[in-house]
């Protein structure tokens, strides 16, 4: 691709979309340029307080089990209380919690607290994405989704090269740095962004259709009541095709919060520093931030069955072959197989999530699809410390191998079984008026 054509990339991924997005975008930004914890953690466990590739497991699987546990909370909260408020509390909390983890000794305070902060730092996912969702026009979520993905990995890929160098002098600091951070975010939000959550149409009555609501459907448009069917969990659990998302999102991820959880233990292990860890996980964010804009521009109206079923695959097989890494560089190359993978499958499953979604039930279902990579964070450390200490780190890396290829034949099945016709959007007025709801086929290969 010629200098002129990612020139013209750029432009025409950033052009036309909303204000509000770009304060989204930018309290995204600010977040990541604080991330330690998540990154960090089994590191700070092993090295600086010299437990167990075991314990360190056991701890960051309960930072996942608070994810668990905040994502359906949260996701409820945002469509009952609004998205700007969920960020709020959300962050806030973040930031007291994650401060006073750097001040836990005991192991079982520092348990107690990464738990909490497991809570907290999730419980804000649900509310981004239903408010990107809300704000972004249909058309342009994909491309939205990318450029809040690269957001968070321009802010992942600095923060991991300071906070590398930053742990091996103080963790403390590393642990304060991001509270503030999260709390500048905070700030952010309260100043800058307006509530999104689709509401009542000015005038209308008790009842009505509201705003960006989708025509009823089912039982309550035989009636002619124009009222939109109710929204609970069970309405997401019984979605058969939501559902199976869920589900893959859960392999996938599984797959890739090794990169923080496997990949810091095995190279510790094998005497690298956590500066050397540092700087091999930023080539992830490195590369994100080059090649996202590009790679999601050639992406955006190809066949999704086809992107999916390669990402996994590149997934799966990216980390297998760090089994045969034994210098930074051959990590690092590792690290750009898996990266690709990512650059594909997060823009384009967030897409199809966002498809899914039925307006005023995208906090539940964005909490639902949270879940799966919070349930993913609760699994994968323990799955890690239990291989690498029982059998090696080389029989983890063929395990994301066996991973990839199942979530690759779930993707090709379960885009098969998709409607024909796509499923119905609402297509909104920039001014948060409502229109009629119009058919979003999913994009065919011959599109691409």
């Amino acid at each position: 691709m010629s200098a002129a054509s990612l020139r013209r990339a750029a432009r025409e991924s950033v052009s036309g979309l909303p204000r509000a997005f770009w304060w989204l975008w930018t309290s995204t930004l600010v977040n990541r340029l604080g991330a330690f914890v998540a990154t960090f953690m089994t590191l700070y466990l092993t090295l600086e307080r010299g437990y167990s590739a075991s314990f360190a497991g056991l701890v960051v699987a309960l930072h996942g089990l608070g994810g668990v546990i905040s994502s359906l909370v949260a996701g409820v909260m945002t469509d009952r209380l609004g998205r700007r408020p969920t960020l709020l509390a959300a962050q806030a909390s973040t930031a007291f919690s994650v401060a006073l983890l750097g001040f836990m000794e005991h192991p079982a305070a520092i348990a107690a607290v990464a738990l909490l902060v497991g809570m907290t730092s999730n419980a804000s996912r649900p509310a981004v994405a239903a408010m990107m969702a809300d704000i972004v026009r249909p058309e342009d979520r994909v491309r939205a989704f990318a450029l809040n993905y690269w957001a968070i990995n321009l802010g992942f890929g600095v923060s991991a090269m300071a906070a590398g160098l930053i742990a091996e002098y103080s963790y403390l600091a590393g642990f304060l740095g991001e509270a503030a951070l999260t709390l500048t975010c905070a700030v952010l939000v309260f100043v800058k962004l307006p509530e999104s959550r689709p509401g009542p149409l000015p005038g209308s009555r008790p009842g009505s259709r509201q705003a960006g609501a989708p025509a009823a459907t089912g039982k309550g448009a035989a009636a002619g009541t124009g009222a939109e069917p109710a929204i609970g969990l069970g309405t997401v659990l019984r979605d058969g095709h939501f559902m199976g998302v869920v589900g893959l999102s859960f392999l996938i991820s599984l797959i890739f919060t090794q990169g923080s959880v496997g990949l810091p233990v095995a190279m510790g292990a094998a005497g690298f520093s956590p500066g050397d860890y540092g700087l091999v996980i930023a080539v992830n964010g490195l590369l994100i931030v080059l090649l996202q804009i590009p790679v999601t521009a050639f992406i955006e109206h190809r066949d999704p069955q086809k992107l999916l079923v390669v990402s996994a695959l590149l997934a799966g097989y990216g980390f297998a072959l760090t089994a045969f890494a034994g210098s930074l560089w051959a990590y690092a190359l590792t690290v750009c197989v898996w990266t690709l993978a990512e650059i594909v499958n997060s823009p384009t499953q967030m897409g199809l999530v966002a498809r899914l979604s039925p307006v005023h039930g995208r906090g539940r279902y964005q909490g639902m699809y949270s879940m799966s990579w919070a349930v993913a964070s609760l699994v994968a450390p323990l799955m890690a410390g239990f291989v690498i200490d029982r059998y090696g780190a080389a029989w983890l890396w063929g395990a994301t191998g066996v991973l990839g290829t199942v979530a690759g034949a779930g993707y090709w099945l379960l885009m098969r079984t998709l409607p024909e016709g796509g499923v119905v959007e609402v297509a909104e007025a920039a001014d948060g008026g409502a229109s009629a709801p119009v058919a979003k086929p999913l994009p065919a290969a011959a599109e691409g």
